[in-house]
């Protein structure tokens, strides 16, 4: 109850609209990895979902911003669900591509940031490998590009309240690892897969 509230309270507050372009909103595990602009990009993406993918969605998010307070770990933990991990000093043990993969095994979907940090640009900058290593170990899950527009404007760098603006959510077509696909190929391929989904 409280995190179909708070989905709705986000949406009133971020006008966000909703775009599937080649996709449908089935219920079926997937990776939704999404350009970053803003603080409000998970949450942003996470209430766009259907009430029923919504369930199914962790969103992975950075122990550091999130344990910063106990209001934040509260909205992470009991709303969101997120998937918290390291973003600085990581080990083989608390590796975030392991954390990714456990929670895909245990029948999740996930939100995730290839970029690594917020970029106020447009234009995604070069991904992270964690994408492609989740796609060459778990072939069979599928990969949505998200472009999210117009976020870094509702919530700017530094802002505590949103701006009341129109924000946008593109969904697009999946993408899975092809046969002899290297990294680099597959993650420029995907990163250009977000990109084509911005409406200038």
């Amino acid at each position: 109850m409280i995190a179909e509230s708070t989905a709705v309270l986000i949406r009133l507050l971020c006008g966000a609209q909703t775009r599937w372009v080649g996709a449908e909103p089935l219920f079926r595990r997937r990776v939704y990895f999404c350009n970053h602009t803003s603080n409000l990009d998970t949450v942003v993406l996470w209430a766009a979902l259907p009430p029923a993918l919504r369930r199914l969605t962790r969103p992975v998010a950075a122990a550091d911003y999130w344990k910063r307070n106990a209001f934040r770990r509260y909205l992470a933990d009991k709303v969101f669900h997120a998937l918290l991990i390291e973003r600085h000093k990581v080990t083989t043990q608390n590796n975030p591509v392991n954390a990714m993969l456990a929670a895909l095994d245990e029948g999740a979907s996930l939100i995730l940031f290839p970029e690594g940090t917020r970029h106020p640009g447009p234009e995604p900058r070069p991904f992270k490998s964690g994408l492609f290593h989740l796609a060459r170990k778990r072939p069979d899950t599928e990969f949505f590009p998200v472009y999210l527009d117009n976020l870094n404007r509702v919530l700017p760098k530094g802002e505590l309240l949103p701006v009341p603006l129109l924000a946008n959510v593109a969904i697009g077509a999946p993408l899975r690892l092809e046969p002899d696909e290297d990294k680099a190929a597959f993650l420029e391929r995907a990163r250009l897969a977000v990109w084509a989904l911005h409406q200038p």
